[in-house]
Formats: structure tokens, sequence, C-alpha cells
């Protein structure tokens, strides 16, 4: 039965909940009287139920499906402004126990190299990165207690946070590793992680355990109830995901939404980012053997309607998509993305893009200085901040501060000021040229006027190398 309350994965994401919404959305995607009813509670910025959501993805009446659009470019720019966070994930170790039939780190390929970072060689790869000019990780690793178990993890985390070269800081850590216990997560918390993220890759539990054949990951129930645990040992931000082209598309969007909905209920804060990776293809993987791919245009409706139902989250888009799309994607919601990512174990270090350890192929290779460029050509602010997480704005204090949509007067301010010393430290000349006239015209959409006056006196500071790491 059905329980957004229950802390039991098959109850808070139930299946004939599931089937039943697919029903009623198939019964009700032309009734416009219904659609404008949703369309008009997500324009008050309430944010939709899966059944509602699962209406407005279903619908195929176009004009609706253009208003959907619409409203999800407004919501991201009432909440999120035109701020797009800057990241960059670091793969720690390749090495895994698991059997999952879509990823090449499973534990039967045989002919794809392992390797496991040493702390000199972590040290190498976030020198690498703070020289690209990142400030914020997205840090992964296979699932292997023997070679990765969670000391290895805090180690690498403890590493991270040491290294301070030239102007470069890594400020915030967020986490991708499997599914673990209440104790482990609190270890992490008291590492200073940033955001705990796992992607539950498909809701349909007979599709899980297929595709997860072998291996602790096999136990759908351990993994889906992880944020739980994780938000018990006192993680405040954690991240949902599926990987799209897994299961069909609705059922997927559905779950995610319902997941969304059981935080929401238990934990009184709902998921500080969703994730939408798509399948692609990597060593031994083959993404057409999959036969639920999606195209780019359900791709962008999906994103849309993730936007318009759970207005406050944070969504991500990783490289795995192509610059075409991604530029799509900005537009219907995303306010993260990586730039200059390398999804192989110790990539960040070589001269030369390895393919022989990647997760999978990487569709959006431009340098982090080409993302940055590109955005702002596009009137978007590339931020390099983390100060929310520094500052204890976290969980639900984030969360009420972004409902009611006050945060131009923080982070506004601080994607400016991270932004002035990326174009300091690291931006070639074109790119800080575009970035001085981009900061110059953006000032004036801080409201409060001493925040502004202020936040102009600290990218003097940072202009005439007097300081760094500003932040309100």
């Amino acid at each position: 039965m059905y329980d957004p309350r229950s802390m039991k994965a098959e109850e808070f994401i139930c299946h004939e909940e599931i089937e039943e919404t697919l029903r009623f959305a198939d019964a009700h995607k032309h009734d416009r009287e219904m659609i404008e009813q949703i369309l008009e509670k997500a324009a008050a910025y309430k944010g939709l139920t899966h059944r509602e959501a699962s209406v407005l993805l279903a619908c195929e009446e176009e004009d609706l499906n253009e208003r959907v659009c619409q409203l999800a470019e407004q919501i991201k720019l009432d909440f999120y402004g035109n701020r797009i966070v800057m990241f960059a994930p670091l793969y720690l170790s390749n090495y895994c126990v698991n059997g999952c039939v879509y990823c090449p780190y499973h534990a039967k390929n045989k002919h794809i190299p392992r390797k496991k970072l040493t702390q000199d060689e972590v040290r190498a790869e976030v020198i690498a990165l703070q020289d690209m000019g990142h400030k914020r990780l997205a840090i992964e690793a296979g699932e292997d207690p023997v070679n990765n178990p969670i000391e290895y993890i805090l180690e690498c985390i403890k590493t991270i946070y040491s290294i301070h070269h030239k102007n470069g800081d890594i400020r915030r850590v967020n986490v991708n590793i499997a599914a673990t216990t209440v104790e482990n997560y609190r270890k992490l918390k008291e590492a200073g992680i940033g955001t705990y993220i796992l992607f539950q890759e498909t809701y349909h539990k007979e599709s899980y355990e297929q595709l997860h054949p072998t291996g602790p990951k096999h136990n759908y129930a351990y993994h889906t109830e992880a944020m739980d645990r994780a938000m018990e040992g006192g993680i405040d931000d954690v991240g949902l995901g599926v990987l799209f082209g897994l299961e069909m598309y609705r059922y997927e969007f559905a779950g995610l939404l319902m997941h969304a909905e059981h935080l929401e209920a238990v934990q009184g804060v709902g998921p500080h980012t969703i994730s939408v990776p798509r399948i692609k293809h990597a060593d031994d993987i083959d993404p057409t053997a999959f036969d639920n791919s999606i195209s780019d245009e359900i791709f962008a409706k999906i994103i849309a309607c993730i936007r318009v139902a759970v207005p406050y989250t944070g969504m991500i888009i990783s490289t795995r998509e192509s610059e075409s799309v991604r530029a799509m994607a900005l537009r219907l919601g995303i306010s993260q993305i990586s730039g200059g990512s390398r999804t192989s174990v110790g990539g960040y270090a070589e001269e030369e893009r390895p393919h022989d350890t990647e997760q999978f192929d990487v569709s959006d290779q431009r340098t982090l200085d080409e993302v940055v460029r590109w955005l702002m050509k596009d009137d978007f602010i590339p931020s390099f901040c983390t100060a929310c997480y520094r500052a204890g704005r976290t969980g639900d204090r984030f969360m009420q501060l972004c409902k009611s949509r006050q945060i131009l007067n923080c982070c506004h301010p601080n994607a400016l000021m991270t932004l002035q010393e990326y174009l300091e430290d690291y931006a070639s000349p074109e790119t800080k040229a575009i970035g001085e006239k981009l900061i110059e015209r953006e000032l004036s959409n801080i409201p409060n006027e001493k925040v502004r006056a202020k936040c102009v006196e600290h990218l003097a500071a940072i202009r005439n190398n007097e300081g760094r790491d500003f932040r309100f």
C-alpha cells in the first residue's frame, strides 16, 4: 500500500501506485481543463504531486506542452536566477564488486584496467582541477569493501581539503558512493561533505534486480532507503537521480517524484538536487542494448516537468550530454553542470584524456574555460560558490531561503565574486573580457543596496589580489 511516510521502500515507492498514476495520466492527457488547473497550481510555485506532474508529462496538447516549458524556464529564473553552479567529478577508484549490467566497472569486466588512486595521485588530480579553476568536486568510487572501504573515502576527502595550491582550494566535496550504513554516513558528515548523491538507477523493483544481478547493490530496499539513513546520519543535503533509458521513462519519473515526496514528508526537506543522466556508451556497454532510450525531445520535457513539479530543487546535467542538449536543458531548469570533466580514474593529471578507465563516454569535451565562456555568452553566470555549505545554509535552512526566493541577496553576489576569482586566476583573455562585462551588468540585479555595495568592494579586493573567498 502506498504511504509516503513509510520507511519501507516498497511502500513509499509503490509499484501499484505508479501503475495507477500512469493509467490516470493516460486517461487525462487530453483533458485541457485538468491540465490548465495543474499548470495554474505549478505557476503558484506550490509544486506538484507525482500524479499531477505525470499528467503534464503525458500531455499531448502542443500548446500546453509549450506552456510547461515556458513555466519551467520562469521557475528556474525566479528560484535560481541565471546562475549555473560549476563542478567536476573526481573518480577515485573503479574497483567494484557489483554486477551492474549498464556500467563498465561491473565485476565481470576483466579487460578494463582496475585502478585506485593513492593519496599522492589524489593530490595530483586535485592540483590539476584547481589549476583549471574548480572549487567544487563530486567524488566517485565503485563499491568494493576491500579496495574502497569508507576509511579510504574519508582519507581522500581529508587529502582534498588539505591542498592549497596557488589561489586554488576545493571548498566543497560532494560524495557519490554506494549505499552504506548510518554510522558511515555520520563519518562522511563529520568529514565535511556537502551533498550525498546516490542514483536509484531505476525505481522498478523487478528491473532493478535484473540490472543488478550480483553484489550488494542487488538489494533494492537497502539501496532505495539509503537517503533516509544518510539523513539519520546527519547529512542535510541529498541528491536523487535515475539513469534514464534503463526502464520506461514515465515510470521512472513518477518514482523519482514519489521519492522526493517521501523525503519531504518524513525528513521535512526534499532532495537538494535531482540529476538526469541518460545511459551512454562505455567500455563494454552498448546503450542500444537497452530498449527504453529516450529522444532529446522527451528528455527536454522530463527536465521541464521535474522543474515545475519540484521548483526548489537544484537540477544537474553532466558531460554525458552534448553541448546542444545541455544548452536546451539550461533553459528548462538545470542549475548545475560539470565542466572539463574526465570520467576516468586519474584522468585530470594526464595531458591527453585517457579512455581505458572511463565510466562513460564524455560527449561535451570542452575545457572548463570554454564552458564558462559559452555560459556567459548565453547570459548565464558561472558560479563557483560553496558559501551555503560553509555558512550552515543546508537542508531545511537552504530550502526556506530558496522557497521564499530570497537567494538573490546571497547567491547572486557570491556567484559574481567567485566568477571574479576565476577570471583573475584562470580565465583566458577572451573569457575574462566577457566576464568583466557580465559582472558589471549583473551587479544591478542585487536587490539590497548594502549587499551590492559590499559586493563591489569585495570584487575590487579580488581584482587587486587583496583577498579571496569573500561570501555572504
